[in-house]
């Protein structure tokens, strides 16, 4: 294979992700297989588990990621259709040395990418771009690979199942949103105790009912009716590969991630008092509120999946999370982000407790905030949009800044928070405060900010 110069805004931070038949074609799938393959080889690497998401056009891609993996002389576990959680746990039962999901997460139809793991730590920020320096150079190993097929469903839900613990029986619904998850998701609720009713359980890479996005309020919709019509407990939302959980409540509130993580932390904190809790600087002040009262340690990290995975490994925490929903167990479980996982340790706390999830919520702390608000920018502009905003804060000191990602601005009014999305050409804001008069103030700065650095304030901010 000749040197293969990738499309640079497909190289992410995180993981790989771009256009199919645009910004990222079959011909890159196989450069990258052949790139990663050949980084692998030469760490001693010889094994590696693939999967996919049910995108349309999924099934093709990870065809040509597949040819490039074995021309490197990889053997090669294919588990074929799945969530990227059931990949991630591939790799581990497997004990494969590397582990690759061909997946476009939450993003649209057209969108597709590759999620990466390399000898059991993510593979990402530098990784990545050493993987386009390899493509580009041509510096592949050769081999005879060997394909294997070696599906993982089921022994992915008999794993997830083994930590169900006994409790009262709840009505549940679940919407995978058409997304991977799907079919894994209807062989657990068959096992779990209690009513369960699945919606959008059909893989369908066009998403015929809603995006597949659980962070956006206006994809619960569906579900918030189920929940209302079969009068459930809880509803259990997920996005297009099963990584990232979105939960309502049986009055069809939504319980946001720094939520979800809080009820989820008290249970862990029982029995390991002190040990740190991670979330990102999207957090509501009341989880860190919240893990210091229940007697945990809790810390601020920048946003992404393989940064927080990286930073639990490196504090031993048990349980970390996001505002986007990924939610990540090293208690008891394999430290990557899986949202089947946090729905069954979910369940285990509301079975377990003397109310019902909505009095959970109702006890929490009460905060008035923002949703992540979207602000669409350009690729190229988004970072150096937040360095200005940075350079305009520098010498405050009626202010708290925090800026290991974006800029956190903490004033006495509450805080407004402003990074640059690293999947999206967007910006995102939010900000909270104690009352809504607070809350009023820290929006108005947040506009400001954004219209000194020529982008429009969404109406979110009015």
């Amino acid at each position: 294979m000749i040197a293969v110069s990738l499309d640079p805004t497909i190289l992410r931070r995180y993981d790989i992700r771009g256009i199919v038949d645009d910004t990222l074609t079959e011909d890159s799938y196989r450069a990258i297989g052949r790139a990663y393959g050949s980084m692998l080889v030469r760490a001693g690497g010889r094994t590696v588990a693939v999967g996919y998401d049910g995108r349309t056009h999924s099934p093709r891609l990870e065809a040509a990621l597949v040819d490039g993996l074995s021309d490197c002389g990889l053997k090669i576990w294919r588990c074929g259709l799945g969530p990227t959680p059931a990949l991630y746990f591939a790799a581990k039962a497997l004990e494969a040395d590397g582990g690759l999901q061909v997946t476009g997460s939450h993003n649209p139809p057209d969108t597709n990418g590759v999620k990466m793991v390399f000898q059991g730590r993510p593979f990402f920020g530098d990784d990545i771009a050493e993987l386009g320096r390899v493509a580009a150079a041509g510096a592949f190993e050769s081999g005879g690979g060997q394909v294997v097929d070696r599906p993982v469903e089921d022994d992915y839900v008999a794993r997830l199942l083994a930590d169900v613990k006994p409790g009262r029986a709840l009505r549940v619904a679940w919407d995978p949103a058409n997304g991977a998850a799907g079919p894994a998701i209807e062989k657990l609720v068959e096992a779990l105790p209690g009513y369960h009713v699945v919606i959008n359980a059909e893989v369908d890479g066009s998403f015929p009912n809603h995006h597949a996005d659980p962070t956006v309020e206006a994809n619960l919709a569906q579900l918030r009716q189920v929940v209302a019509e079969e009068e459930c407990d809880l509803g259990l939302g997920f996005d297009g590969d099963g990584d990232r959980i979105g939960v309502v409540d049986g009055a069809g509130r939504v319980l946001w991630g720094d939520q979800i993580l809080i009820l989820l932390a008290g249970e862990i904190l029982a029995r390991r008092p002190g040990a740190t809790i991670i979330t990102e600087v999207k957090a509501s002040q009341a989880f860190f509120d919240e893990v210091a009262r229940l007697g945990g340690r809790p810390e601020m990290g920048p946003t992404g999946h393989s940064l927080i995975k990286t930073r639990m490994a490196e504090t031993g925490a048990p349980l970390a999370g996001e505002m986007s929903g990924h939610i990540f167990f090293a208690d008891g479980y394999y430290g990557y982000d899986d949202a089947l996982y946090a729905a069954v340790r979910l369940l285990n706390v509301v079975s377990a407790a003397d109310g019902s999830l909505a009095d959970l919520r109702d006890a929490l702390p009460r905060m008035v905030n923002t949703p992540e608000i979207r602000v669409d920018c350009p690729e190229a502009r988004k970072f150096a949009a937040i360095e200005e905003v940075k350079a305009k804060l520098a010498g405050r000191t009626d202010v708290e800044i925090v800026d290991i990602d974006g800029v956190r601005v903490t004033s006495p009014e509450g805080w407004w928070l402003l990074r640059a999305s690293n999947t999206q050409a967007a910006i995102i804001a939010r900000a909270e405060a104690a009352t809504a008069e607070g809350l009023a103030a820290l929006k108005a700065q947040l506009a400001g900010h954004l219209a000194g650095v020529g982008l429009t304030p969404p109406p979110e901010l009015d």
